[in-house]
């Protein structure tokens, strides 16, 4: 099994958002991002399955929509690759259009809990640090 598929997803079995839309947003993230770029190809659907320990037909279904979507191209007897017009990163104003549905389920469930703005920007902050190293 590929180290890269290990490492190229990773998933929170106790979200209450599906498996397969997890993936399909991380896709969208890297893509849009430019970590992902136009054919580069992706890991298979054994090799995340297994490095995941997820059914194959969860990844098949995350593969399967962002091909329909055109962010992803199949090759017959080949890996899957992102589609060829994907050479660059979108513009910020898109990147950041795709973060805002996170941040506002984050605001939501920050005031359910009645933490303090403040506070909850100083967690974000801190979190958005910790990525930052390795």
């Amino acid at each position: 099994m590929s180290a890269d598929a290990f490492q190229f997803f990773s998933i929170n079995t106790g979200s209450t958002e599906p498996i397969y839309r997890q993936l399909v947003e991380q896709v969208r993230r890297r893509v849009a991002s430019g970590h992902l770029k136009a054919g580069q190809e992706i890991p298979s659907v054994r090799e995340v399955a297994q490095a995941l320990a997820v059914h194959p037909m969860t990844i098949s279904k995350a593969y399967s929509l962002l091909e329909a979507e055109g962010l992803l191209e199949r090759r017959r007897g080949l890996a899957m690759r992102v589609a060829a017009q994907h050479k660059k990163a979108q513009p910020a104003a898109e990147r950041i259009a795709l973060l805002r549905p996170s941040l506002e389920r984050a605001a939501a469930e920050a005031q359910q809990l009645e933490v303090p703005a403040a506070q909850a920007l100083q967690l974000f902050e801190h979190i958005l640090k910790q990525g930052d190293t390795p």
